[in-house]
């Protein structure tokens, strides 16, 4: 049987202008040269990136998190056919955490949106994160970047609503929603209070049936509460909404919602500045973590430190003290070396 004819191995430029033309096969393989974590990939990716730069940086980027069964993927999905309908390109991204237990993926995202995957307008890419919101803010901040360039104006990025990945996903965003439902306990009890405090909207979602009094009441409590807390965006006043993904009611409203938040926070400054510092952030979270990796896969260090941590744990050695000495140790190493 005779060999298959090995693919031929991408360029830079194949990369750069495939995605610029909007060709989707090239698209899903920018993201995944961009994902890969071998070592081999990265200085492809990075000159890829910094080639796509300028194209990018044109559309919205939202964010969207909330209590798991809230129906956040209905709302999404609802959203977005209104959308690529009136003539948007939208990318959604779905941080997808990696299940411990198989290793594999724990959302099919494509599946649960199934109407708005098949639009040639819409493009729909789970970002799995091995369990590491570093490779998060990485790997879903190029995508999103990727997305840009190929001419997608609405970036709908949707957090599982544990842990820390609604902050993570706040950094990289310009406007963040919040879903809720009601039935799940105290309302203002049902999720913590820093995810509220960094909303620019609260949608109560599934406002349709029985459920509609309810919703309308959660709505009402939210309100008075946020009344006492500090804007999440300075200029903007944060409101809590009833709306049904499942009957469309209050889409429009949310889509008009976040051009309004767009027109202000573009006049008064606030969305240029934002941008800025999420940059900033971004570049010195990455040379945190790389400093990181630098020391502790340092042979001088990974000699000493045993060592030093047990001296802690044997309680011979206060931990301010150990901190110093492998830094010493560290510094003494690099020093030698230059």
């Amino acid at each position: 049987m005779p060999d298959k004819p090995r693919r031929r191995t991408l360029s830079v430029d194949d990369y750069v202008s495939g995605v610029l033309a909007g060709n989707r096969a090239l698209l899903a393989q920018t993201i995944t040269l961009i994902e890969s974590n071998a070592p081999a990939h990265f200085e492809k990716a990075q000159e890829v990136l910094k080639q796509l730069l300028p194209h990018t940086g044109r559309s919205i980027r939202v964010g969207i998190t909330g209590v798991p069964g809230a129906g956040k993927s209905t709302l999404i999905e609802a959203l977005g056919v209104r959308l690529v309908e009136a003539g948007h390109r939208v990318a959604v991204l779905a941080i997808d955490p990696t299940s411990s237990v198989t290793g594999g993926s724990i959302l099919g995202d494509k599946t649960r949106m199934d109407h708005l995957s098949r639009h040639q307008n819409a493009y729909i890419r789970p970002s799995p994160t091995g369990g590491i919101l570093g490779g998060v803010a990485r790997k879903t901040r190029e995508t999103m970047l990727i997305c840009e360039a190929a001419g997608f104006d609405v970036i709908l990025i949707e957090t599982v609503g544990t842990g820390q990945s609604e902050i993570v996903v706040r950094s990289m965003v310009d406007f963040f929603l919040l879903v809720l439902i009601t039935g799940a306990g105290d309302e203002l009890q049902g999720i913590k209070k820093g995810v509220v405090e960094i909303a620019d909207a609260i949608a109560i979602n599934k406002a349709d049936g029985d459920n509609k009094l309810r919703a309308e009441a959660a709505r009402s409590e939210y309100n008075r509460a946020l009344h006492y807390l500090a804007p999440a965006t300075p200029g903007w006043r944060t409101k809590a909404f009833t709306c049904s993904a499942l009957t469309g009611d209050w889409v429009d409203q949310l889509w008009s919602t976040i051009k309004t938040f767009r027109q202000q926070m573009l006049a008064s400054g606030v969305w240029v500045q934002r941008r800025q510092d999420q940059s900033r952030e971004w570049l010195q979270t990455l040379i945190i973590e790389q400093l990181q990796q630098t020391f502790f896969d340092h042979p001088a260090v990974q000699a000493e430190l045993p060592q030093i941590e047990q001296a802690v744990l044997s309680g011979q050695l206060p931990v301010t003290t150990a901190a110093r000495q492998i830094l010493r140790v560290f510094r003494q190493a690099t020093d030698d070396h230059s």
